[in-house]
């Protein structure tokens, strides 16, 4: 998982949840001078606790340093960066799904959240719920671990 960095619409879209609509509007059109974020391989090496952990603990840290770097300062993700997220960050399992009855029940859930925004816990299982149905897993199960 290589670095990610916010983008200008990226930054729009994550202050959705505080923001006017001609606010977010204008900031898409706009280039507003953002702090350069740091990529997330370099806040994974920042973490001392990682250093000899393990390929599981450095994958689920880098999913809680994408959610907090896309997070609200309330640490919620709107919905539609978690969108945004499911169709940049993790594209190769949505692929192919669109069309799957399964998949769009996950993201009609994702639309009667009551808040409009996912904590922590709710886009870990939005991620999961979309792992366990993709075509990739079937694929990702189908590759040889011993020789």
């Amino acid at each position: 998982m290589g670095g990610c960095t916010h983008s200008t619409q990226d930054q729009a879209i994550q202050s959705e949840g505080g923001s006017s609509p001609s606010a977010a509007q204008a900031s898409t059109l706009v280039p507003r001078k953002m702090p350069k974020s740091i990529s997330i391989s370099k806040q994974l090496a920042s973490i001392k606790a990682l250093k000899k952990g393990s390929d599981l603990e450095k994958a689920m840290t880098t999913a809680a340093l994408i959610y907090r770097n896309f997070s609200d300062p309330d640490g919620k993700l709107g919905k539609a960066t978690a969108k945004n997220l499911l169709q940049t960050q993790f594209r190769n399992f949505i692929a192919k799904q669109e069309t799957k009855p399964n998949y769009q029940d996950i993201l009609s859930e994702l639309d009667y959240q009551t808040e409009n925004k996912l904590d922590f816990e709710d886009f870990m299982i939005l991620l999961l719920s979309i792992t366990i149905m993709s075509d990739l897993l079937q694929e990702i199960w189908s590759v040889k671990i011993m020789k």
